[in-house]
């Protein structure tokens, strides 16, 4: 049933926020006035007030038999997994951490593990309002029969340079009350590669004869020679062999990542799945003390999620905590290497390989993806030209790298952009970008980009991609 007042809601938040554009003098930069953010890019700080989205966080409507869901733009995915999961329903893709808005993940880039199947955030939205620099809301929608096919098509990986997502129509799919996992280890990555393919184009794995449906695939490379690919089977406990099997609780003393390492099996609620990530940030909490046992006991359990260290690892920036440490202790300075790649699945081992030689992070996350291709015509998203049907691996890889003085320079952030170029890759801006313009052209599409800017956007108000991912502001 339609709730009028929550449609009213919404349209009485889109006047506000149209205000709060229309009172930003032209040439001042256009920002959303918001409290959270992941994003890890380097950003000038800012007192000019920002977009009024304070009215767009909440879900306006779901519909159980349809299986849709109309939700505003800045509503978390931890609010929208609220709303639908009591129907049995999540989005066809949740990425891992709470505070990603569904407006974030369509216009940036989500990924999770049932991208395999489902493909990206934006594959599965219906319809969009869009903002746009032009002061204007926009209804878009996918086919080549819709007048504003080019925004639709063109807004994936645009990041706000050509408006921001106040509603979207969403599909979603029904999901049971538990997940079942199953945790393979691979020490040859070019097996484990093989593996990848075989289940993303069959959504099966062969366990010794036992075929194990798989609606979930991520992985982890702890280190060379020690892969794992964790198998996610929905479930509503029907035929596991133990029907009193306790769901494991990873936002209590024990943390995720590790238990990959340690147990074949596991069993999590739906709910505890989708956000098994974020609790420990992956694994990034390790560096707040979060994973030590005696602090773990002191620290609240509403206080261990990713958008707390995220305000923690401001803190360090601000106040250069960790370089002021290394500079006492002598330690080289810190090169920050924070970024998600995607290569094509056979080029994963040379992609990890190079990685090992020349930057020497883990864990590394792999989440193998396939586009769906589900824009107005079937074919690449413009603006981040996945190949349809292709298998590709996410490799994401958050920490820092001592380097010494030539930090300053971001040699190993330079030197994974060229190689995931040679190897038929991409990569997110959701972090720092080093590309030069005519290479960031090509690779993003911007000839397209710039002209589908120029019809929503003519007196070019909204910051372009180029200045947003890789100048610094």
């Amino acid at each position: 049933m339609t709730d009028t007042s929550a449609w009213e809601q919404h349209e009485a938040a889109v006047a506000r926020l149209r205000a709060s554009y229309a009172a930003i003098p032209a040439g001042a930069p256009v920002r959303l006035a918001k409290k959270t953010t992941n994003l890890f890019r380097a950003r000038a700080a800012s007192t000019a007030p920002g977009l009024d989205v304070s009215g767009l966080t909440g879900v306006i409507e779901v519909d159980p038999v349809a299986r849709t869901a109309h939700v505003q733009g800045m509503c978390t995915y931890e609010h929208l997994v609220d709303a639908t999961l009591p129907h049995g329903l999540i989005p066809y893709v949740v990425p891992q951490l709470r505070t990603i808005t569904l407006g974030g993940a369509v216009t940036g880039l989500g990924i999770e593990a049932t991208s395999f199947r489902n493909g990206l955030p934006h594959e599965s939205v219906l319809e969009m309002d869009v903002f746009t620099g032009a002061g204007e809301v926009v209804t878009v929608r996918p086919g080549p029969d819709d007048e504003h096919r080019d925004l639709f098509d063109t807004f994936p990986n645009s990041y706000g340079s050509l408006g921001y997502a106040t509603r979207l129509k969403i599909r979603l799919e029904p999901v049971p009350g538990y997940v079942s996992l199953r945790h393979v280890r691979f020490d040859d990555v070019d097996v484990l590669a093989k593996a990848i393919a075989e289940i993303t184009a069959t959504k099966t794995y062969d366990d010794g004869g036992r075929t194990i449906r798989v609606d979930g695939l991520d992985g982890v490379a702890f280190a060379p020679g020690e892969y794992y690919l964790t198998l996610a089977t929905w479930t509503d406990l029907a035929g596991l062999d133990d029907r009193n099997v306790a769901p494991s609780d990873y936002a209590g003393q024990q943390v995720y990542y590790r238990s990959i390492q340690e147990r074949e099996t596991d069993l999590l609620t739906m709910y505890d799945y989708l956000w098994r990530w974020d609790t420990d940030w992956f694994w990034c909490s390790g560096a707040f003390g979060a994973q030590n046992p005696a602090i773990r006991r002191l620290w609240p359990r509403r206080f261990r999620r990713s958008d707390v260290y995220m305000r923690l690892l401001g803190l360090d920036r601000r106040f250069d905590i960790a370089d002021r440490l290394d500079r006492r202790a002598g330690r080289p300075l810190r090169e920050r290497v924070v970024q998600d790649i995607e290569v094509p699945v056979d080029q994963l081992g040379a992609f990890l390989d190079w990685f090992d030689d020349e930057v020497g992070m883990r864990p590394v996350w792999l989440c193998p993806l396939v586009s769906t291709g589900a824009g107005s015509d079937g074919h690449k998203w413009p603006s981040y030209p996945l190949e349809p049907g292709k298998v590709y691996v996410n490799a994401g890889f958050w920490g820092t790298v001592h380097v010494g003085p030539e930090a300053v320079d971001a040699p190993k952030n330079r030197a994974i952009e060229a190689r995931v170029h040679k190897l038929g890759g991409h990569k997110s801006l959701y972090s720092e970008a080093f590309y030069d313009r005519e290479t960031f052209d090509a690779l993003y599409d911007g000839a397209h980009l710039a002209a589908v800017k120029r019809r929503y956007d003519p007196d070019d108000r909204l910051t372009s991609l180029y200045d947003k991912a890789v100048k610094r502001r």
